[in-house]
């Protein structure tokens, strides 16, 4: 079995609909199969309260989600209030319209490397904590920094119980780390891995893509991680260009303490088309 973990965002886009005959992911009595990290049930029961408690209670919708507007808005609201009725998905599936799953093309990965994403993905959710990419979701709103009066910040809230069980699952692996700023502040990091990766990416002006750009460089970079089965980087040197981008080894860092590496991508040459040979007639 590989020795890799991918940590993954969450993804703000979400496709809608589901499979409303699935098992249901809060049944103690059924499998855990797609629910790994079920010991979280109770507390994702209890934020899911939270959640909707505010959104009966508020006098705008609109404090709540100060990120959205007009449909977007409605539609969060009415997504949170049918958690428990709603039709369910993998959460690789519920997040594919956002750009890094986009860019991961799991449709088209080899049956090895689709196995190796679902197994050696790990999601941070704003309403679930952690997910493991199978895990079936129905479709909702609510983000890590989200403020809920019974419970304060999203994030804060899920900081003492998501910790102890990555840190666990990480433990002796080999970690890719895609998680930005915010949602790794969430995480209590005991260094539990034998080391982590992270990736960033340099354009030709020396600036660092964001956004959307960002996610999508990502996502391509985790299609390579699971088809090559990539948990170590002994084999840097051999890698080619991923998403138009090389590793830069002399700008890429390693922390010893933390036994973080850096690695730095910047913009591959462009090949240069061979030349056709002149035929000569005879």
């Amino acid at each position: 079995m590989p020795n890799f973990v991918v940590l993954l965002p969450p993804s703000a886009n979400k496709q809608p609909g589901g499979n409303p005959f699935a098992p249901d992911m809060f049944d103690y009595r059924t499998s855990n199969t797609f629910n790994y990290f079920s010991d979280l049930n109770p507390k994702r029961r209890e934020l899911i309260g939270a959640l909707q408690s505010a959104m009966s209670e508020a006098d705008d919708p609109a404090e709540l989600f100060p990120e959205l507007e007009g449909f977007e808005l409605e539609e969060a609201v009415r997504v949170n209030e049918e958690i428990y009725e709603a039709p369910l998905m993998s959460a690789l599936d519920r997040y594919s319209p956002g750009a890094l799953y986009s860019a991961t093309d799991f449709a088209d990965l080899p049956t090895g490397a689709q196995r190796r994403m679902l197994e050696n993905g790990v999601i941070f959710s704003g309403l679930f904590g952690l997910l493991r990419p199978d895990d079936l979701v129905p479709n909702y709103h609510l983000r890590m920094d989200a403020e809920l009066p019974e419970i304060g910040e999203v994030g804060a809230f899920w900081r003492p119980h998501i910790s102890p069980a990555l840190n666990k699952t990480l433990e002796d692996r080999f970690v890719w780390d895609f998680l930005p700023e915010g949602l790794r502040a969430v995480w209590d990091d005991e260094h539990t891995y034998a080391e982590r990766v992270q990736v960033r990416f340099v354009d030709e002006e020396g600036e660092e893509p964001t956004g959307e750009d960002l996610l999508s460089l990502q996502g391509q970079f985790v299609n390579h991680i699971v088809r090559e089965t990539l948990e170590d980087l002994e084999d840097t040197e051999e890698w080619e260009a991923i998403a138009g981008f090389q590793l830069d080894e002399e700008a890429s860092t390693y922390d010893e303490e933390t036994k973080t590496h850096t690695l730095t991508m910047v913009p591959a040459p462009e090949e240069e088309p061979e030349e056709e040979e002149e035929k000569v007639e005879g």
